[in-house]
């Protein structure tokens, strides 16, 4: 019988670190694991490792010796923390090995959103482009505007880097002020969300999805933002209202968005979000570089048979579990 559940079937090179370690199973399907499969396998397990897979109290109950959780991911909101931590259950993550990563997904958004770049390979392949596009598709201009991030963290002040190269002005919101982003990256603090977004170019979302952040933008924050504002999301779904959103996009509150993350994924095929043709949608690939895929799945192996040994996982998102 299995001790340790592998959650996804990446990179069987390095899984087969746990050869001849601890004796696993490898989740072979294609679409996410389901909790139904997950609870059938529970008995015995004393190991997971997780990529985006739904871990509640049911799965909790139904895996009483269970001793670590590893996840391929910076984000946890999948796993339900406070139980974890009151079972005293370590969860390791991946954080940092993706940063740089995702930062260049969000500024590729921010610049693709800005220049109408899908739009624009779809005008030429639909034979639309007859002669030279004088302002057929135009777009905005991203050196020299205001960019406002939203959560400051390491990926945020990653993309602020970025923005420095095309002389853009950095605000920020964050729940603190970043006197070393404010050094070293000219950032601004706002300490307010609505005044960032009043007087922002383009807005990008880099925060964790938590009870604080969800439906963190919602009808009245964007009824504060730039009729020519551009927002761009690469950290939860969750943390823009899509319905909000949609209003916004369809009666011109804003002017375009481009996301990475939505409030299901896959997002529905018959979602409002996908008749609009001023939204870039694209399917949570924020971290989705071999090189950087990886790095994580090689960390999460490691914290897993580190976490399994019953020693401090390196990376871990409820270290109060340790201090108990």
């Amino acid at each position: 019988m299995a001790n340790v559940y592998i959650c996804k079937n990446f990179f069987r090179d390095i899984t087969k670190r746990l050869d001849g370690i601890h004796d696993y199973k490898v989740w072979e399907g294609v679409e996410e694991m389901p909790v139904e499969a997950m609870l059938r396998e529970a008995p015995g397990l004393q190991g997971i490792m997780t990529v985006a897979n739904r871990i509640n109290a049911e799965v909790f109950d139904a895996m009483p010796d269970l001793k670590c959780i590893s996840n391929m991911g910076d984000g946890c909101d999948h796993i339900d923390l406070a139980e974890a931590t009151r079972r005293g259950i370590p969860v390791g993550h991946t954080p940092y090995v993706l940063t740089e990563t995702t930062a260049d997904l969000g500024f590729a958004l921010l610049l693709a959103a800005a220049r109408r770049v899908v739009e624009g390979q779809q005008f030429a392949r639909d034979g639309r482009w007859k002669a030279h596009a004088h302002l057929d598709l135009p777009g905005v201009d991203v050196n020299n505007k205001t960019l406002g991030i939203v959560g400051m963290g390491h990926i945020g002040s990653h993309v602020a880097k970025r923005a420095n190269g095309f002389n853009m002005r950095v605000l920020y919101h964050n729940r603190n002020r970043d006197l070393t982003a404010e050094s070293l990256l000219g950032a601004e603090y706002r300490d307010t969300l609505h005044g960032l977004l009043a007087e922002s170019d383009f807005v990008i979302l880099t925060v964790p999805l938590t009870d604080q952040t969800r439906n963190l933008m919602g009808k009245d924050e964007f009824a504060v933002m730039k009729p020519t504002s551009i927002l761009v999301n690469v950290a939860r779904g969750p943390v823009v209202n899509d319905k909000a959103l949609y209003d916004a996009l369809k009666t011109g509150k804003i002017l375009r968005a481009a996301i990475d993350v939505t409030s299901t994924e896959p997002l529905p095929l018959d979602s409002p979000l996908f008749t609009l043709d001023n939204i870039l949608i694209m399917p949570h690939i924020g971290s989705a570089v071999i090189e950087t895929r990886r790095k994580m799945w090689t960390m999460a192996i490691e914290q897993l048979i580190i976490g399994m040994r019953g020693e401090r996982i390196p990376n871990c998102i409820n270290r109060q579990v340790y201090d108990k």
